[in-house]
């Protein structure tokens, strides 16, 4: 029996790094394991704009069929000016004149995005598959959203499903009121929103809950199913824990912003006792001005700023950690679970992480040992967590229970015997 043919449309695909690319790295490696046939259709990387690139990756997706075509990209100009690291991810820089106006134009001009330039040439890719092969579902994943609007037009011509993955919110998107949209502007993306969730055979999201309730009232017939991110077992399993000697290790990775309350976790260091020296190691995206602050607030710390690391390396850094911090984006859904904080979670290192402790994210951490979701406001109760932690370092462990059902694998599984059926 041939295997089962699916197409899956994402724009972020090896060489690019990022949470946003694993997601269907790891998918379609199961997949195939799974008997699957995955084909990708993605960008070329020598036009695309990636915010970050991570080369390690490439090892999962070997034997995966990729397709790669050109794309339009007006954000490579905004790199050009205000340089390499500058593509926006998770806000909008707003600190220059020149930044604000860009804002204004993505905002009121690219809608749903700004690499909608890639639809034509993403969309002849698809329709070339479709019309030699027989193909059962084509998955599209946003951010960037515009790539949903590739499945729309050829959903009539041809005989297969379709599943829309939103790998954050839409029109929803906590950072989308930093454009200075005009309201024809909201109007023309809630539009193509509820276009694509009324059309689609099915709609996968990394959250369900509240998020679900908003979507449903746009597509009151669709089907809604949440999948979170996972973490990759087979990678946790080559680390151990390998503490630095002599010092309070804190390691924060992923993107860090304005939208994080980083604020109110300086404050509780600046106040804990003393007791052993403090290093701070950051991997990211993260402005130098942020990392600078940290500098300033900590002048007695060493902190450590590595810049964005392959997935593997950044997992050593993390298991070298005393404590793993996290911050929950302002705005952002009650019911999000990164993907960083399930792979926190499966290190065993204790995980602080500030935001709302009744949040879907809290309601996980309060499962581990050695765990919290902490109010950024509870500045004593972030003190007590930190001193706890170095007083008893290399002891406290936080054993995570049913930890085997956040596995990438386990995920994947759910998403055939839920949703590929």
């Amino acid at each position: 029996m041939s295997a089962r043919k699916l197409v899956v449309l994402t724009y972020y695909w090896p060489p690019s790094g990022g949470s946003g690319v694993q997601r269907w790295v790891y998918f379609t490696h199961y997949l195939k394991i799974l008997g699957w046939e995955p084909i990708v259709i993605t960008v070329d990387p020598e036009q695309a704009s990636y915010p970050q690139e991570d080369k390690s990756l490439q090892a999962l997706t070997k034997d995966i069929r990729v397709i790669r075509t050109a794309t339009r990209e007006p954000i490579r100009g905004y790199a050009r000016w205000f340089g390499k690291g500058s593509i926006p991810q998770g806000e909008v820089p707003q600190q220059h004149f020149f930044q604000r106006i860009a804002a204004f134009i993505r905002g009121n001009f690219f809608i749903p995005d700004a690499r909608k330039g890639w639809i034509p040439f993403a969309h002849k890719a698809l329709r070339t598959i479709l019309e030699k092969e027989s193909v059962e579902w084509v998955i599209s994943t946003g951010p960037p959203h515009s790539t949903h609007l590739t499945v729309e037009s050829l959903r009539h011509t041809f005989n297969f499903r379709w599943l829309v993955d939103f790998r954050d919110p839409w029109s929803e998107l906590f950072y989308n009121r930093q454009f200075y949209r005009l309201p024809f502007a909201v109007r023309k993306d809630r539009a193509y929103e509820q276009e694509i969730l009324q059309h689609a055979d099915a709609v996968l999201t990394t959250v369900g809950g509240e998020l679900h309730q908003q979507l449903q009232v746009k597509a009151p017939k669709q089907r809604f199913f949440a999948l979170p991110n996972g973490f990759d077992a087979n990678a946790f399993a080559q680390h151990q824990r390998s503490l630095r000697q002599g010092e309070f290790h804190l390691v924060y990775t992923g993107l860090l912003t304005r939208n994080q309350a980083y604020p109110a976790l300086l404050k509780a260091l600046q106040q804990m006792k003393n007791g052993l020296p403090l290093r701070v190691s950051l991997a990211g995206q993260m402005e130098l001005s942020l990392v600078k602050a940290l500098q300033t607030a900590l002048p007695e710390a060493t902190i450590d700023y590595h810049r964005y690391l392959p997935h593997a390396q950044a997992l050593t850094l993390m298991h070298s950690a005393d404590v793993l911090i996290n911050f929950i984006f302002e705005g952002a859904h009650k019911q999000m679970i990164s993907g960083k904080l399930l792979e926190y979670m499966a290190t065993g290192v204790p995980v602080l992480s500030l935001g709302d402790p009744e949040s879907e994210a809290g309601q996980l951490l309060a499962q581990g040992a050695a765990a919290a979701m902490i109010a950024p406001s509870d500045t004593q109760q972030l003190i007590a967590f930190l001193e706890k932690a170095q007083q008893q370092k290399g002891q406290w462990i936080n054993n995570f229970p049913n930890k085997t059902q956040w596995t990438r694998e386990g995920i994947t599984k759910r998403l055939v015997e839920e949703i590929l059926q």
